[in-house]
């Protein structure tokens, strides 16, 4: 008898191949047939009528503190999700000096969003070096793997101190030893290192993140590690300044260790080159023996503006300043006065707080052409008559007049659309060719950061809710969609174990009621420790998630099931395949 059966579902197993309709048995945590399953199984989930694919591999996210103390993994686990990979854009919690514990959480509330009283609160900070930190993690079970990124900012400031967190050039002795530290958490089973280059990123305090000034020097310096090892992924997000050549650098460290480079593309008004002239640079160094993959987005990166969210329009208007602190019961009661209402909208907003944010500030106070209701059925494609600027010229009223309105509806709950990126052209058209491209990877999710700002954790069910069956036009197959956010992103970090539905691979299965698979409306939660909030995504149609070989989710409520690992290094393709 098995563990479990799943019977009669259309199996969408990873490959890219045609979906076929079959059984799948589990035992001991892998999968042992797929096909016509004859033996019973202790456990029988019956899935006609529905999908039945690998587990999500979702490669960006920042759950460096959360996986620390939650075993649940919200909201990433909600969405089919079963591996996470941390630690990416530089930022994360090891290595940690005892004296620079506060410090590291204030560059991670500054560049991830992430309320740094619940850092401070949910952490034990029982580690100091990467591997130590690897081992606090396997202290507790929770529903998915986990793998990490050594961090370049953690780096940087353990071996530079104030030298390094100030963005200054380290010396040749100061290299090697952030070498070594990387090697040394490479071998204890990191997956790769990453590293910030963008303005964006900065501290609570306003300080760019360590390593974004760095030179090539520094970056291949460290980077030679992973050639080391032999393996390893260097991540990174950048602004893609001419003047830093950096694809110039990225391909050769790609090439000197034979491992592969990853960084954030994205269509921005803010960066200097232009999202086509990333993806012809890519394929330039590709086709020179690289080996450098474009992390592309699944939907406009921006954020979603609500009274109680981290930004919104009226943020920086004296009346708004004047309550901002106070209860939220007293703020509604605020804004429900008209008379409050019409001196709100009548003041202009103070500058913004740091300069080099001024474009970014402009966008979020006065950018209404960009911004959009986001409505109770979310919508992430938004017709460019749907923006605010566009309804308050229909209703003869102002802009500023629609926001407010619209953050007022349900109680106060309402959320403003402000894609920044990736939205360039009013639509999502051009992403659909990178979906097709084999060197692109679905990325950036940003699982468990920008808590007050940014629900993409839910990117794998918009994959399948917008680009395989709801988008008007350019849809996906639904056989790409599932290789391209399982076998692709798991083999790209060495997971060959997971992201395909064979013999031998890791049981990690969802069972998904395509039909009826819809994203619910996000809302701001204060369940973090310390009361922290973050915005939270939920989504019907998940009938099952299975992780190695136990069932975790059930029609979207969680189970009593830990199975969840941290992944050291690579995973071998398992033996029954590779011998086929």
């Amino acid at each position: 008898m098995h563990d479990i059966v799943i019977r009669g579902g259309t199996i969408v197993d990873g490959s890219g191949r045609a979906p076929f309709t079959g059984d799948i048995a589990i035992d001991n945590g892998r999968i042992s047939a797929v096909g016509t399953v004859n033996e019973a199984g202790r456990e029988e989930i019956d899935a006609a009528g529905q999908i039945v694919t690998p587990g999500f591999v979702d490669i960006h996210t920042h759950y460096d503190g959360q996986a620390t103390w939650d075993d649940v993994m919200a909201p990433s686990a909600w969405h089919g999700v079963t591996t996470v990979i941390m630690g990416n854009c530089g930022v994360g919690f090891a290595p940690a000096r005892p004296d620079r514990h506060q410090w590291l959480i204030g560059l991670m509330e500054g560049v991830e969003d992430i309320p740094g009283t619940a850092l401070a609160e949910g952490m034990t900070w029982n580690w100091e070096s990467f591997p130590e930190y690897l081992g606090a993690l396997e202290a507790l079970p929770r529903t998915i793997d986990v793998a990490c990124h050594v961090p370049h900012g953690a780096v940087r400031a353990y071996v530079m101190g104030e030298r390094g967190a100030a963005n200054e050039a380290p010396t040749t002795d100061e290299i090697e030893a952030m070498s070594r530290i990387v090697e040394e958490g490479l071998r204890a089973g990191a997956l790769g290192f990453s590293t910030s280059r963008t303005v964006i990123h900065k501290s609570v305090d306003g300080v760019l993140v360590p390593g974004t000034t760095a030179t090539a020097d520094e970056l291949i310096g460290i980077g030679r590690a992973m050639g080391r090892v032999g393996h390893g992924v260097f991540e990174m997000a950048s602004d893609l300044m001419p003047e830093w050549n950096e694809f110039d650098w990225m391909k050769r460290l790609s090439k000197e260790t034979a491992m592969p480079v990853t960084f954030a593309m994205l269509q921005s008004p803010l960066k200097a080159m232009h999202w086509t002239d990333q993806m012809a640079a890519t394929k330039a160094a590709n086709d020179d023996g690289a080996n450098i993959r474009a992390q592309i987005s699944l939907r406009g990166t921006g954020v979603l503006m609500a009274w109680r969210g981290t930004v919104h329009p009226f943020l920086m208007r004296p009346s708004w300043q004047a309550i901002a602190a106070k209860p939220w019961a007293e703020q509604l009661a605020t804004l429900r006065d008209p008379a409050f209402r019409a001196k709100l909208l009548a003041e202009e907003n103070l500058p913004p707080p740091h300069p080099d944010t001024a474009a970014l500030f402009m966008l979020v106070t006065q950018g209404w052409t960009m911004q959009f209701p986001l409505g109770e059925e979310p919508d992430y494609e938004p017709a460019p008559e749907r923006s605010l600027a566009a309804l308050a010229k229909a209703d003869g009223k102002s802009p500023a007049e629609v926001a407010y309105d619209v953050m007022m509806e349900g109680d106060g709950t309402g959320f403003i659309y402000l894609p920044i990126l990736n939205y360039v052209d009013g639509n999502l058209d051009f992403v659909k060719g990178l979906l097709e491209r084999d060197d692109t990877v679905i990325s950036l999710s940003d699982g468990g950061a920008h808590c007050g700002t940014i629900c993409d954790a839910a990117s794998p069910t918009f994959l399948l809710t917008h680009w395989v069956k709801g988008r008007a036009r350019g849809r996906i197959p639904l056989e790409l969609a599932i290789k391209r956010q399982c076998r692709d992103t798991a083999l790209l970090y060495g997971l060959a174990d997971r992201g395909l539905l064979a013999p031998g691979y890791l049981a990690d299965v969802n069972v998904i009621d395509l039909d009826r698979l819809k994203l619910g409306k996000p809302w701001l939660a204060f369940d973090l420790p310390a009361g922290g909030k973050r915005l939270l995504q939920k989504a019907d149609g998940y009938t099952a998630t299975i992780k190695s070989g136990a069932v975790t989710f059930r029609n979207g409520a969680v189970q009593g099931a830990r199975p969840g690992r941290v992944v050291r290094g690579p995973q071998a393709e398992p033996l029954l395949m590779a011998a086929e």
